[in-house]
């Protein structure tokens, strides 16, 4: 059973990203869980993944993509008055494993935690420096 808290949760949520347990991960969502992106899809469509199975599958992808993480490092937690609220703030690092180059991509991210599990993840990343890391151009400001 995944821990109840959302300090809990984020400390879980980086042990089984970083060892690559892509099933612990799309775990820890409720099987209704919804991931979104609203500036990591291409321009005007973010991304939104409805439901534990998409977020496994999509989870799977991002897994064969050419970065390594070498950290998913919570700066900063917040609790706001909705107990099952938080705010992060967050910098993922990692390199590419193509090029070699590390990365350090910072983001804001809300949660809605309830019973141990991810209702809602959105993860507000800074889509130019995610599109630097990677080598790809950036569109828009």
């Amino acid at each position: 059973m995944p821990p109840a808290t959302p300090a809990g949760v984020l400390a879980r949520r980086r042990q089984l990203v970083l060892s690559g347990d892509i099933d612990g991960f799309a775990d820890l969502f409720a099987p209704d869980g919804v991931i979104e992106g609203p500036f990591t899809g291409p321009p005007g469509e973010p991304v939104r993944l409805e439901g534990r199975e998409a977020i496994r599958a999509y989870s799977r992808q991002m897994m064969a993509s050419p970065v390594e993480l070498s950290d998913l490092e919570v700066t900063e937690l917040y609790q706001t008055v909705d107990p099952e609220v938080v705010i992060v703030e967050a910098r993922t690092k990692g390199i590419v494993t193509a090029t070699g180059q590390p990365f350090a991509v910072p983001s804001i991210q809300v949660l809605r935690i309830r019973d141990g599990q991810i209702l809602l993840f959105r993860d507000f990343v800074d889509a130019r420096a995610l599109a630097a890391a990677v080598g790809e151009p950036h569109q828009g400001s």
